[in-house]
């Protein structure tokens, strides 16, 4: 008889949204990060760690060291009451990611590292690229990674040379987990600006949504279809949207701007390396993947997953600290978290 311990059992809200340089004064967030209720957690729990993707962050404000995105602010102010704490965040001009765990996982987190790549004019510029947060994460090797690539709709190859550079350039210290996809768990979000293949005019597809007919336009759509020739992304999967496209509303409404075509932009995708180590079973199954209508401040909607990240051992016995030994190793050295940092921003 096989004899299972659970190492892990974590419910992780994603969300990816391109906020249009807006500030986030008169949002209420609190629909938004599932903290009405409406969680699609087990058990209609709260997520047990978020992270949050932004693209088109306002960058007009004085730039201070110390001091968080007032996005970052606005999220620490929702979750601050319900005991989250801010783990790590990276900003590469308007592109975000910051992550926030219950306290009870704090220990748990070790290996923290940022990285962020430019992609815009080359190279140069980061309008455009990828900033992401890695760790240890209850012994295994997780990556979360936040993209904003080429905008419009003949820009296609100028994404996938986006994607293959950020690959390429994303480096960390971690042994073992030099680069994304060396991780067990790799998610990837953002805004990743896949439109739909041909030549349909946007009010064609506009229709096509009003009556429902997502599957035949997700036949079209470009990232779809490199994943399926393997050009880009092919590494990891997706669960097709069963929602309206995210891209383009005009502001402050649910009506398409037939300017540029309707096209699902906004994206999550996910990696598991499921038996890479002997007697240890990672999954990550995933429990929801939603667009957010009633969030309309920009001209794209938000879009969130939740995961349900597990990881067990068969036969035998194992706790985190020594799968950690196990998957990164003796050599390394655990970092964990900056509390004084995080605690200043729960007071917030």
């Amino acid at each position: 008889m096989v004899t299972t311990t659970v190492i892990a059992d974590l419910c992780i809200f994603l969300l990816t949204w391109n906020v249009g340089t807006h500030s986030p004064r008169d949002q209420q967030l609190t629909s938004l990060l599932a903290l009405n209720g409406n969680s699609t957690c087990p058990g209609n729990q709260l997520p047990d760690i978020y992270v949050i993707g932004m693209q088109e962050v306002s960058t007009k404000q004085v730039l201070k060291i110390f001091q968080d995105d007032p996005w970052v602010l606005k999220i620490a102010s929702a979750l601050q009451e319900h005991e989250f704490v801010k783990v790590e965040a990276k900003q590469l001009q308007g592109i975000l990611i910051t992550m926030f765990a219950q306290h009870k996982h704090i220990p748990h987190m070790k290996n923290i590292e940022t990285e962020a790549t430019r992609t815009g004019l080359g190279g140069l510029w980061g309008n455009k690229g990828a900033v992401s947060i890695r760790l240890s994460l209850y012994g295994t090797g997780a990556v979360f990674v936040c993209s904003h690539l080429a905008a419009h709709d003949d820009k296609l190859k100028e994404r996938i040379e986006d994607y293959h550079q950020i690959v390429d350039n994303h480096k960390y210290d971690s042994v073992g987990y030099r680069r994304i996809f060396d991780h067990d768990f790799v998610f990837w979000l953002g805004d990743l600006n896949f439109r739909l293949s041909g030549n349909m005019s946007a009010w064609d597809v506009r229709t096509d949504v009003e009556n429902g007919r997502y599957a035949d336009l997700l036949k079209l759509d470009q990232l779809n279809l490199l994943r399926e020739k393997g050009n880009a992304f092919s590494l990891l999967e997706e669960q097709q949207p069963d929602f309206a496209p995210t891209f383009k509303f005009v502001e402050g409404t649910n009506d398409y701007d037939l300017k540029r075509r309707p096209a699902w932009c906004d994206r999550i995708l996910h990696r598991v390396q499921s038996n890479v180590y002997p007697g240890i079973v990672l999954s990550a199954n995933q429990l929801s993947y939603q667009a957010h209508s009633d969030y309309t401040l920009s001209d794209h909607r938000p879009v969130s997953a939740t995961f349900n990240y597990r990881v067990e051992s068969a036969n035998q016995t194992f706790t985190d600290e020594e799968l950690y030994e196990m998957t990164h190793g003796a050599a390394s050295t655990p970092t964990a978290p900056n509390l004084l940092f995080n605690a200043e921003l729960e007071q917030w």
